[in-house]
């Protein structure tokens, strides 16, 4: 059958991985350092992963493809868990797939697991533009109420991590995430210590995360961090650690870069107690 379809452009994807995660349905995996669609049968056309490429190089194009199989969909996706499960319900139903999204809902009920595809009255319509402009099917409302016997079990908070991977033994200092950005440097364990540490720190901000006591070669940490301030131009750098004395190394391995790459950028210091409070915040 012919049916809008995602197309990724090999030479404009570096194989960074940002879609990946983006894509619920498990259609796109990393395959010799380049994103692939690995099954017209999970791609449902609806593009969620577009928006999370940074380089332009995935559009959705109307070509013969295998139909998109919900139920398959469901299969695959049910082994990662709620959260994944939930974001995937909502983005049918963000998109008026009402169809799937029952289709969706029996499937759960068939297999015993409380679910439910409802959004926080606080759920922001992204690049919509104005919500008053936002297509609305009423039909919805059947469907929410037959949604509504299969009991919530958690709130899904939305992710503000911008990039993969991480590690900072892991992460290329020159990838495209970093170019005129602000960057969190965090240790470790700062966002198992700190509830709302998304919305507090991470947001709008590439990140790196690193121990300065337990990870080797911190040479090499600070020879990145140079890069980034020297030759990728980020903006600033908040430095987030916890309040353990060990910590304090990632604040000096951040003023050491500074000095090294010899570019003055702001950097901010965050001290998070071990039961998540902020305890000190200032420039430095």
């Amino acid at each position: 059958m012919k049916r809008k379809i995602i197309q990724i452009d090999e030479e404009k994807c570096n194989g960074c991985g940002i879609c990946i995660p983006n894509c619920h349905e498990g259609a796109m995996q990393l395959i010799d350092g380049k994103a692939r669609l690995i099954s017209d049968l999970f791609c449902d056309g609806l593009g969620a992963c577009i928006g999370h490429c940074p380089e332009g190089a995935i559009e959705i194009i109307e070509r013969e493809a295998e139909p998109y199989d919900e139920r398959k969909v469901m299969e695959m996706m049910v082994p990662k868990g709620r959260n994944t499960i939930l974001a995937h319900l909502d983005h049918l139903r963000d998109h008026n797939e009402h169809e799937f999204l029952q289709q969706a809902i029996d499937y759960l009920k068939e297999h015993n697991m409380m679910m439910s595809p409802e959004k926080t009255e606080n759920h922001s319509h992204g690049e919509c533009g104005c919500p008053g402009s936002m297509a609305r099917d009423f039909r919805a409302e059947e469907i929410k109420q037959e949604a509504a016997a299969v009991p919530a079990v958690a709130q899904v908070i939305a992710s503000e991590l911008r990039q993969w991977p991480v590690q900072l033994h892991l992460l290329n200092p020159q990838a495209s995430y970093f170019k005129n950005s602000d960057v969190l440097l965090a240790a470790d364990c700062a966002a198992f210590a700190m509830g709302n540490f998304h919305s507090r720190f991470l947001k709008g901000k590439s990140v790196a995360i690193a121990c300065p006591k337990l990870d080797s070669n911190k040479e090499s940490y600070i020879q990145k961090l140079t890069s980034m301030i020297s030759d990728t131009k980020i903006n600033s750098l908040t430095v987030v650690m916890m309040e353990v004395p060990c910590c304090g190394g990632l604040l000096h391995m951040a003023q050491t870069a500074r000095t090294n790459a010899g570019r003055n950028i702001p950097i901010k210091q965050a001290i998070i107690s071990v039961q998540g409070e902020v305890i000190e915040e200032d420039w430095t």
